[in-house]
């Protein structure tokens, strides 16, 4: 393993129902003035909003309303958000949904502390931000496991990037998983695809040989396979909810990590499709990653093997990725760019291969091209 430093701020409160009760424990701690953040209209619908909003009216807490985050939640958005947190004085951050929630909020938590704009300390300046408004998250949406960690996903819509920006940790995360109920179940099963390629992309960092967190990582995977197919035989089956609510958390604690240096060049490529198309995350690594590991495998031949025989029970690293494509196939996510109402034209298809991050962890340090030959077979 390579050395590590592990320090792990998120207070975690899960458990089926656990949501009021687990809100209730953290009002004290809050400031007065809350902002209540979250997505589109199906909090309120689900009759969420407005139970979080009693519970806040009661403990005297006065509410600033942050609705509309999008599925790609952009720079435009953080900055609006850090606005009103300015001049509403917001002491304290509710981010309530999913993972674009979260990592808007992240963000909005930190540039409102900010005089300067965050996108530039970051990229340009390579610094970091120390002062948040204090913040929490209500997951909706499991998948992502962005209330683990302060890394955001935020695409700056004027420069044509999406990418990683770092804000606050929250300080708790409430995980009850009968609240993944609000929301619709291919919104579900996308976002557990996505715990799965969080999982995948750690797995296949370097070191080649097998750690205790790659071993860790193989049940993780094993586990988040099997109740995908328990959530999608039976969308009421509980114990499956909250088992991927769960191996969600695993694949963004840091846990899987420690020890690793990460891959992620299918998220980095999937991230710039999602810039040039606002494309669903987890329906987009559906589609790139088999066409995306048939290009690397070869160069971790020994690490894809073992992948294939640990997690899906078959011998050899080729047939083990054309089991994840069945698998991908028969959770009923999109296996083509097109299955997805995606067509990329020539000079479309260059520009994101052109800007998609090359990472240092991937076992084969892929070039723009053949980035570009991946996009055009995932048409």
């Amino acid at each position: 393993m390579n050395k590590f430093d592990y320090h792990f701020p998120v207070r975690i409160l899960f458990g089926q129902g656990c949501f009021e009760d687990s809100l209730k424990k953290e009002l004290a701690a809050m400031g007065k003035t809350v902002m209540l953040a979250y997505g589109g209209g199906s909090l309120k619908r689900a009759g969420l909003y407005d139970r979080i909003v009693k519970l806040l009216t009661e403990a005297g807490k006065s509410i600033v309303d942050f609705g509309g985050i999008m599925p790609n939640p952009t720079y435009a958005k953080v900055q609006e958000g850090a606005q009103v947190a300015r001049e509403q004085k917001v002491d304290f951050i509710l981010a309530v949904g999913g993972g674009s929630v979260s990592d808007c909020c992240k963000i909005v938590s930190a540039q409102a502390r900010l005089d300067e704009d965050i996108w530039d300390m970051e990229y340009v300046g390579h610094q970091l931000p120390a002062e948040f408004i204090p913040m929490g998250v209500i997951v909706t949406a499991s998948g992502t496991g962005s209330e683990e960690n302060n890394g955001a996903v935020i695409t700056h819509e004027e420069r044509r990037l999406k990418s990683a920006l770092w804000g606050a940790f929250a300080d708790f995360a409430i995980l009850d998983p009968d609240l993944t109920k609000t929301v619709p179940m291919r919104q579900v099963i996308s976002g557990a695809f996505d715990t799965l390629s969080h999982c995948m992309e750690t797995y296949f960092g370097r070191p080649d040989q097998i750690t205790v967190s790659d071993e860790i990582n193989e049940a993780v995977q094993r586990n988040t396979i099997r109740n995908i197919r328990r959530l999608v035989a039976n969308p009421d089956d509980d114990f499956a909810r909250s088992e991927l609510m769960w191996t969600s958390a695993m694949g963004e604690n840091g846990i899987l990590k420690l020890g690793k240096q990460t891959d992620f060049q299918c998220h980095m490529l999937e991230h710039q499709l999602g810039a040039y198309t606002d494309c669903n995350h987890g329906q987009g690594l559906a589609v790139l990653h088999p066409v995306l590991y048939r290009h690397i495998y070869k160069n971790a031949l020994e690490k894809f093997n073992r992948w294939a025989q640990e997690v899906w029970l078959v011998q050899n690293a080729e047939d083990g990725i054309d089991f994840l494509a069945d698998f991908i196939r028969e959770i009923g996510l999109p296996t083509t760019l097109t299955e997805m109402g995606i067509a990329l034209d020539d000079a479309t298809t260059r520009a994101i291969a052109d800007s998609t991050i090359i990472t240092p962890g991937c076992c084969k340090q892929l070039t723009a091209d053949e980035l570009m030959e991946i996009l055009e077979e995932c048409q």
